[in-house]
């Protein structure tokens, strides 16, 4: 045995010794590499379409699937916040309507209480210038009444001095009155 063992070693060294150059470029192992090679590609090629590129296309089909549902939420958000904006511009427009409407009846109630209250107060005022006029025309009759004494006591004075008791006092009030009118 220590004579076969020997014997491989001198076999191994003599081999050795004849191989000059570089291991890769020794044909007589390519048979052998390329054997290798290929059932290395096979069980790479079985273990990317069996494990790796299922996981992988799933995760980008969980990716695109979050991805569409992610648009899709978005645009229902979208959505819900343009209808959210119109019912509030909707709520705005009532808002105002109503606050002019009531402006309007406000406005139409406080004209009407006005007119009534200046409708009495002209009936008010017209009736303090009836009784201002006929006050006016009652001092006015009293004036001329007064006038017409005074004019009278004044013109039987007048007479007496210029003719002593030739002249009567209803002479003299007629005289006056008829003066008095014209």
């Amino acid at each position: 045995m220590a004579s076969e063992a020997t014997e491989a070693a001198g076999h191994a060294a003599e081999a050795v010794e004849h191989a000059q150059g570089m291991p890769q470029l020794d044909f007589t192992t390519y048979p052998n590499q390329i054997f290798w090679l290929v059932v290395t590609l096979v069980v790479i090629y079985f273990l990317m379409t069996r494990v790796i590129l299922p996981r992988i296309s799933s995760v980008l089909a969980e990716r695109a699937k979050t991805i569409t549902s992610d648009l899709e939420r978005a645009e229902e958000l979208k959505q819900k916040a343009a209808e959210a904006e119109e019912a509030l511009k909707k709520a705005e427009a009532d808002a105002k309507a109503e606050a002019r409407r009531i402006i309007e009846e406000t406005k139409a109630e406080i004209q009407k209480d006005l007119d009534a209250a200046m409708k009495k107060a002209e009936a008010e005022i017209a009736k303090m210038a009836a009784a201002s006029e006929a006050k006016i025309a009652e001092i006015r009759a009293h004036a001329v009444e007064s006038v017409a004494a005074v004019a009278t006591d004044v013109a039987q004075e007048i007479v007496s001095v210029v003719f002593p008791g030739k002249a009567k006092a209803e002479d003299i009030a007629a005289a006056v009155a008829k003066r008095a009118k014209g």
